[in-house]
């Protein structure tokens, strides 16, 4: 008869630390062997010692939540990471569904892609807070008090020695409050809350109730910067930095916010120290790179973008800016090759068909880019620079009603205010009229 093995694995969102410690806590008093990242791991040991310990344990337990599954249609995300892990290895996996995750939400459909799509199918227990303790003994009951089937793999000496750290490390946490779980359900009602008011009071509320929670004030952050409250967004993402130094994603938001606010020098910054601390984040060289661009700086525009599309290879957004780049450069060959691919990978893209439009202007293809302004226009009707660069190329081949109408839908649609050029495309209207 095989034996029933007490090694847990414990797979979480930061944004759920609560829970997390609170089962490790529950399972370690009742006599299991509980492995989870309390502490930080050095990114370079992180791979080795975290997937060494799912091998080890005979049992995956999964924290669901509706922000958990955030990000991880990504290949690199870790947490799906190390659910393929789990599956691959045929450990015991049982999800732990908390604050009402629903398997069939379209969020969560949307989300569990490829391999993951097989999560909703293992036997998942619900977890409802009021009734934490009752839910944790059936947990031990009739989840984990199971046969071993599945070979377990020993640890690593490096991976042992992080497990018993840990361990140490989480053991000497004090009980977990029940305000603190209460912080974790007022967290996942902000994050699923569709009014960005909502959200805001939301958050607002998760601090009142755990002061620390560094990913609420990150949160409240990103809801603020939506809400065009870009100083209140900073406020935020400054305290989120200071309860979390190593919080990429915080410097991330707050650069975005940086730069929105004008302070390019700012912006470059925090993407430096986010891109340190994350440099897998294809969207921070991406971003980087247009700060870079709007500094002028275009070779290190291109180097940002050449590392994004080495890391995210099918991000449209990216050959399109990294076209806008080597145009300016002069390179409108390159351009038009990026321009092409942002249209292959995301055939409504507007943008990249204006942009390949300005640059085929350029090289005297004068058909190819008003086939190109004609689609950017096609796809968004309210397309402002489409009106623009269309006007100009009616103008250059003496068109003179289609240059008119299009400059006057320009205005209309606000460009001439947003671009401070209203009376210098007034006067050419004008110049056009009286010929």
């Amino acid at each position: 008869m095989q034996r029933i093995e007490k090694t847990v694995f414990i797979s979480y969102r930061r944004t759920n630390a609560s829970w997390a410690l609170a089962i490790f806590q529950n399972l370690t008093q009742n006599g299991y062997d509980v492995f989870y990242d309390y502490a930080k791991i050095a990114a370079g040991d992180f791979e080795q010692i975290i997937l060494s310990n799912i091998k080890a344990r005979a049992h995956f337990l999964i924290l669901l939540t509706p922000s958990a599954l955030e990000r991880v249609d990504e290949p690199k995300d870790w947490l799906r990471r190390e659910i393929e892990t789990a599956m691959d290895t045929q450990r015991n996996i049982v999800p732990l569904m908390l604050d009402r995750f629903d398997f069939g939400s379209p969020a969560v459909v949307k989300q569990l892609t490829g391999k993951l799509a097989a999560l909703k199918r293992y036997n998942a227990l619900d977890v409802p807070p009021s009734y934490f303790f009752e839910a944790m003994e059936r947990l031990r009951r009739e989840y984990l008090n199971v046969p071993l089937e599945a070979v377990l793999h020993p640890p690593s000496q490096i991976a042992a020695q992080a497990a018993k750290q840990q361990q140490a490390a989480a053991s000497a946490a004090p009980p977990v409050r029940a305000e603190e779980l209460t912080a974790q359900q007022s967290f996942e009602r902000a994050f699923a809350a569709t009014d960005i008011d909502e959200k805001v009071r939301g958050y607002t509320e998760v601090i009142q109730l755990k002061p620390d929670f560094a990913e609420a004030y990150n949160n409240r952050g990103f809801a603020r910067q939506r809400k065009a409250d870009l100083d209140g967004a900073l406020r935020d993402y400054d305290e989120a930095i200071r309860l979390k130094p190593d919080y990429a994603t915080a410097y991330y938001n707050r650069a975005n916010t940086r730069r929105d606010k004008g302070d390019l020098d700012g912006a470059l910054r925090d993407y430096d120290e986010a891109i340190r601390l994350k440099p897998d984040s294809a969207d921070a060289h991406n971003n980087r790179g247009n700060v870079r661009g709007d500094k002028g700086d275009l070779d290190g525009a291109l180097r940002d973008y050449d590392e994004a599309i080495r890391l995210g290879p099918d991000d449209a957004d990216v050959y399109n800016n990294r076209g806008v780049a080597r145009k300016n450069k002069g390179d409108l060959a390159g351009a038009l090759r990026d321009y092409d691919e942002a249209i292959r990978l995301k055939p409504d893209f507007a943008e990249a068909y204006n942009n390949r439009g300005v640059a085929r202007k350029d090289k005297g293809d004068l058909d190819g880019a008003l086939w190109d302004h004609d689609e950017a226009i096609r796809r968004k009707p309210d397309y402002v620079s489409a009106y623009l660069h269309r006007a100009l190329l009616w103008e250059s081949t003496k068109k003179r009603t289609d240059a008119i109408a299009d400059f006057e839908k320009y205005l209309a649609l606000g460009g001439g205010i947003r671009d401070g050029n209203q009376a210098k495309v007034e006067e050419r209207i004008q110049k056009l009229k009286r010929k």
